[in-house]
């Protein structure tokens, strides 16, 4: 009996073995100096947000897909990840339903994936950010400005700098139209990548630009399509981009209106000036778009705050940038690493009338958001985290022996009830393999206490990166403390 128990077991210790472990694709382990990386980033954006006056809220993973679904456009759509309902969810299917008429086998996919699947995983944060304002609207105190760091999902093709599952940092305000606002989220660009020590570039763009652009080329109802182009133009070109609308149904002559518009250079200043001739009938269609003017006008005021802000990183007008999500009405955002190859790492502007899908409209909000995992890869790449950030440990006491840890262990108490992250070494083992340990965990400091430190009643600590030593009081934890800063 006992032999068989064995036997089963090692029979499925060695199937268990077998299999190679794995993650889905997209997504990401994080170890302890992952984490640690990442916390930074956290950390130091969640307080740069405080200090602006946003407050944190946090939504559930899943949203109905009723809320999510129409909110990010065609494409968008194709991306969210959907949730199978609990059960059997397709035994009470009646397919008949879904048959496309005229068809043994064919069924209407979009329709009964909405019947077995009621639930999705949220895609960003904005779209849950309208939900909750809209459901809480009673509870909260406008203007209202949140911030909310959590993880969103894509079923996007994974590569390098686009995962499946990953953070976003958003900041908005919601129930103001004042472009103070828009200044606001560039002075919060500024001010975390100044402190990450990151050169960064600000594109910036309105989508009544867009709405022009559409308006003058004489393909007013093609404004999607033209935007879901243009926001490809950094990833495919120009050429490819033209191609995209020609297969939309644009034809040569708008395409060619277009044109000078996606290629234009010069100051911002001079952008906007050619810009106004265009919308102000000067294009080859002679068509003059009201809407584009408004963008121009708001581009003009936002560009003259950022102006006597004195932001330090540079900010541009970038007539190309469109954002592909349907949501956007005013001003878009988009952040790029100028040293560092690797696409946008932050994105957001202005909607007008995002909550209205939800039953409050009216309700105009900005905000941006930032790429937690790509902010991860410039950094790591550039080589710009902290080096203190790069371990979770601040010191390591090596065990000595039995008498030494009863003399130690008050001495880690106080260090630790002080905020400093304390280790000792569990086993009593050769100093070089805690040496060793040390070194691999990336821990900047070591203290070895032997019987001569036990009798004398001192602590001695060491640099492990200038050689440094210096010995204390076994009391003087103040003295440590400035040792190790």
């Amino acid at each position: 009996m006992i032999f068989a128990i064995f036997v089963s077991c090692k029979i499925e210790n060695e199937t268990f073995m077998a299999q190679k472990p794995s993650i889905p694709k997209g997504t990401r382990d994080f170890g302890p100096a992952e984490m640690a990386g990442r916390n930074y980033i956290f950390d130091t954006i969640r307080s740069v947000f405080k200090t602006y006056g946003y407050a944190p809220i946090e939504t559930p993973s899943m949203e109905n897909l009723s809320t999510l679904l129409g909110k990010y456009g065609e494409e968008g759509d194709k991306l969210l990840f959907r949730i199978l309902n609990s059960g059997d969810a397709f035994s009470k299917i009646n397919y008949d339903e879904y048959r496309v008429e005229g068809t043994e086998d064919g069924y209407n996919s979009k329709a009964l994936s909405l019947k077995v699947c009621e639930k999705g995983l949220r895609y960003d944060l904005t779209v849950p950010f309208a939900r909750f304002v809209v459901q809480h609207q009673n509870d909260i105190t406008f203007p209202f400005k949140r911030f909310q760091i959590q993880p969103v999902w894509r079923a996007d093709r994974p590569q390098k700098g686009r995962y499946r599952e990953f953070y976003q940092c958003d900041v908005d305000v919601i129930g103001s139209t004042s472009q103070l606002n828009e200044l606001e989220l560039v002075q919060i660009v500024d001010r975390v990548f100044t402190l990450f020590d990151v050169n960064v570039c600000v594109k910036i763009n309105n989508r009544k630009v867009l709405t022009g652009m559409a308006e003058i080329c004489g393909f007013p109802d093609k404004v999607v399509d033209i935007t879901v182009a243009i926001d490809k133009i950094d990833k495919i070109g120009i050429d490819a981009v033209e191609a995209e609308m020609a297969e939309k149904g644009l034809s040569a002559e708008a395409i060619a209106v277009i044109r000078p518009i996606l290629t234009m250079s010069g100051s911002t200043s001079e952008k906007i000036a050619l810009m106004r001739d265009l919308m102000g009938g000067k294009s080859a269609s002679g068509i003059v778009s009201e809407a584009g003017l408004k963008g121009l006008d708001e581009l003009e005021e936002l560009f003259g705050f950022i102006d006597a802000a004195g932001v330090r990183c540079e900010v541009e007008i970038d007539l190309s940038l469109a954002r592909g999500l349907n949501y956007y009405t005013g001003a878009i955002f988009e952040v790029k690493a100028k040293d560092f190859a690797i696409g946008s790492i932050c994105g957001g502007g202005r909607y007008d009338n995002l909550t209205g899908i939800f039953g409050l409209p009216n309700m105009s909000g900005v905000g941006i958001s930032f790429g937690a995992d790509r902010i991860y890869d410039v950094l790591k790449g550039l080589d710009k985290f902290p080096s203190e950030v790069t371990s979770t440990t601040k010191i390591l006491f090596a065990n000595m022996g039995a008498a030494e840890l009863k003399y130690l262990i008050p001495v880690v108490k106080a260090l630790r009830e002080a905020g400093v992250s304390c280790e000792i070494y569990p086993e009593i083992s050769k100093l070089k393999k805690q040496f060793d340990y040390a070194d691999k965990k990336n821990i900047p400091f070591l203290s070895i206490v032997g019987g001569n430190e036990v009798e004398a009643g001192v602590i001695n600590l060491k640099n492990l990166s200038s050689g440094e030593q210096q010995s204390f009081a076994k009391t003087d934890i103040d003295g440590m403390i400035a040792f190790m800063a």
